[in-house]
């Protein structure tokens, strides 16, 4: 138990759902009811999001979750002084998590590494690490000497991989991945087995456990990781990171860019300036300006909050 009044739990599980679209109203219904705020994504392969509340609240919504038939639920708790989301969704799509590729984590994902045997596992000369994140989270942070693929989405992951593959597995006898909550590395290595890759390994729990439980004086961990709410990044026991998020462009913002000349504040990043012209920018400048103002008058946040 915490002494933060607001619980946050990152989860997914695969599972076979004949009928997403029966499942989403009951779930909307507890997380309404119980105050609950986050992205829960339903399809036919299982559960994935993140959702914040109070603890209570979030055990009754994940009831029906856990009762649901398939793999295990993969859950990561973390506690923040308050809710780091303003909206509830719960949405049916094609896949709780895009890679566009006919895999079955169920049945052909690689094996489970414990954060405490993640270093040994990286030190073996003949291990390719790779990291399946997009490059925008990998700058923020990630393990020395692993691959970055250098995608802008985790659909491109597979193609990536096909493009490089004989250079990336020469003289390598295995591959380990790893990625933020352990989800991507499900589909990552099904796919690699699939592509005849035998011995295939992924992070238990993903980034956000190995930083709860390996000690930071034993962390091969370099930077902070990004995650996918309003805390941006998360460091060693998951305690809040240096990141920022620009509300122009949605990507991380690390103190080095809010040092340049092309940092505004709720305005514009190095990443976009340049690819936005000056309308746009002073948009964003009003719209900061209004959320300042909502916060000065103790409001959440601008406008009506559209939940579903």
């Amino acid at each position: 138990m915490s002494d933060v009044p607001v619980r946050v739990d990152a989860l997914y599980r695969f599972a076979r759902l004949d009928d997403p679209h029966a499942l989403r109203g009951p779930l909307l219904a507890i997380a309404r009811e119980g105050g609950v705020r986050g992205t829960l994504l339903l399809a036919s392969e299982g559960v994935n999001g993140t959702v914040a509340g109070a603890p209570e609240a979030l055990d009754r919504l994940l009831a029906p979750i856990r009762a649901l038939p398939g793999g295990a639920l993969s859950l990561k708790h973390s506690w923040t002084a308050a809710s780091p989301f303003h909206r509830l969704k719960v949405k049916v799509k094609r896949e709780i998590v895009t890679m566009g590729e006919p895999v079955d984590p169920l049945t052909e994902a690689g094996s489970y590494v414990a954060p405490a045997e993640w270093n040994a596992l990286m030190d073996d000369p003949a291990t390719l690490v790779i990291d399946t994140r997009n490059a925008y989270e990998v700058r923020v942070g990630s393990f020395a000497g692993a691959v970055d693929p250098g995608t802008a989405s985790f659909a491109d992951f597979p193609a990536w991989f096909r493009a490089n593959r004989d250079t990336l597995l020469a003289g390598k006898t295995r591959v380990a991945m790893f990625c933020t909550g352990g989800i991507r590395c499900e589909k990552s290595t099904a796919l690699l087995k699939r592509e005849g890759v035998e011995q295939v390994h992924h992070l238990d729990g993903g980034i956000l456990r190995y930083l709860e439980e390996v000690p930071a004086a034993e962390s091969r961990w370099s930077g902070e990781c990004f995650v996918f709410d309003q805390r941006v990044a998360v460091g060693h026991g998951l305690a809040a990171g240096t990141h920022l998020l620009c509300h122009a462009c949605r990507m991380p913002v690390s103190a080095a860019d809010r040092a340049s000349p092309l940092y505004a504040e709720g305005v514009s990043c190095p990443a976009c300036h340049d690819s936005r012209d000056d309308a746009q920018r002073a948009s964003y400048a009003e719209r900061h300006r209004q959320q300042r103002l909502a916060e000065a008058r103790g409001e959440e946040h601008v406008g009506q909050r559209f939940e579903g």
